[in-house]
């Protein structure tokens, strides 16, 4: 058996930010390692080798699923021919809990199996825990609420607390950065978060323009601020703004700054959600899905919120808009009324405060490493 060879795989944006830094964590502790894997580029910088790069992997609902059936089938074949042949001593699971769980199934314990970043059971179809506690050897987990659930269900877990703790934060100061893009120092900004993924951008995008058109025409005093990934490409952006006739500045890959210098966010579901709230600026969540999909996806959902920031406080902290409730007039006239009252907005961040107090102490990529090494008995002692 390669002792010193793991695979990770991941499959969203989100998935190789993790993927990327935990990978880095082992490589710190142990160079000998070898890493290989599915990811993107993150995860490559990281020092892993790609057997496939994610870049046309992140899907959103069922039938987007559908439609890369043939796709995921050929990559689960080829991940596990390479296990037979490389005999790697464990395989790291990130998140892409669809794929990723019918993966460890298939796996049926010819390897040690390791899952980092839970899938939601807390929120949705919440059985599959019995699949995780037949094919998953390890859980690693970043919020408490998680460990206890593994816990109950007797499943081997570790929480390690919330990486992005390590990462999140500006690369530079406010008037700087400002001053970079050729935006006002004066002036109330206003960040947008659509998503990272393409079908996320076409549905989210517009309502967050058509707000924020509305917000500039009663404050007058704004600016907007949308944060790119680095894997999309500027068009589908461009042609949101020119369908909502607003200004609006694209920036790439600088998603900490955009919020850091910002007064006020709209924010796409997802990992960005508690980005947002670990920098502390107030901000309103958005999403919203092809029909069908929504149709079919929320019937599943066990829980009052889909904002991760409300669910670790049990409590809506930050509104949510979602569907058929996104709409401009109410997000704008909400965000106009907390724009234009401070004790309101810094309740919000006193909140988000204590959130970010819940998610444990710098350093959960480390831990994660440790854990792994020593659970692979790879740990130099």
């Amino acid at each position: 058996m390669g002792q010193k060879h793991i695979f990770i795989i991941c499959g969203e944006p989100s998935g190789d930010l993790h993927a990327a830094n935990l990978a880095k964590e082992i490589l710190k502790i142990d160079p000998q390692v070898k890493i290989s894997g599915v990811g993107g580029q993150l995860l490559r910088e990281a020092g892993a080798r790609l057997y496939c790069d994610i870049s046309e992997l992140a899907v959103i609902g069922l039938f987007d699923v559908l439609k890369k059936l043939p796709r995921f089938f050929s990559l689960k074949k080829m991940i596990l021919e390479k296990i037979r042949l490389e005999r790697p001593a464990a395989i790291i699971l990130v998140d892409f809990s669809g794929f990723n769980l019918r993966l460890a199934k298939a796996i049926n314990k010819q390897i040690k199996v390791i899952y980092y970043v839970s899938p939601q059971l807390w929120a949705s179809r919440p059985g599959r825990i019995g699949s995780i506690k037949n094919s998953v050897d390890k859980m690693i987990v970043f919020f408490r609420f998680e460990e206890k659930l593994y816990r109950e269900h007797s499943v081997d877990v570790s929480f390690v607390g919330h990486p992005l703790l390590d990462i999140v934060g500006p690369t530079m100061d406010k008037e700087r950065f400002l001053r970079n893009y050729g935006l006002a120092l004066g002036k109330t900004t206003i960040a947008l978060l659509p998503g990272s993924r393409k079908q996320e951008i076409r549905n989210i995008l517009p309502v967050m323009l058509k707000s924020a058109r509305i917000i500039k025409d009663s404050l007058g005093n704004t600016q907007f601020l949308i944060a790119k990934p680095i894997h999309l490409e500027n068009d589908i952006f461009l042609d949101c703004i020119r369908d909502a006739d607003i200004e609006a500045k694209i920036i790439e890959d600088k998603t900490y700054d955009c919020l850091s210098v910002s007064d006020f966010a709209l924010v796409a579901s997802g990992t960005a959600t508690l980005e947002t709230a670990i920098i502390g600026i107030p901000f309103f969540i958005i999403y919203k899905m092809n029909l069908l999909n929504y149709l079919l996806y929320r019937p599943q959902v066990r829980i009052p919120f889909i904002g991760i920031v409300n669910i670790i406080a049990q409590k809506k902290i930050v509104p949510e808009y979602i569907q058929f409730n996104a709409d401009p007039r109410e997000i704008a006239r909400a965000a106009i009324r907390l724009l234009s009252n401070r004790e309101a907005a810094e309740e919000i961040r006193r909140q988000l405060s204590l959130v970010k107090g819940s998610l444990g102490e710098k350093g959960a990529g480390n831990r994660a490493a440790r854990i792994v090494l020593d659970y692979l008995r790879f740990s130099k002692r």
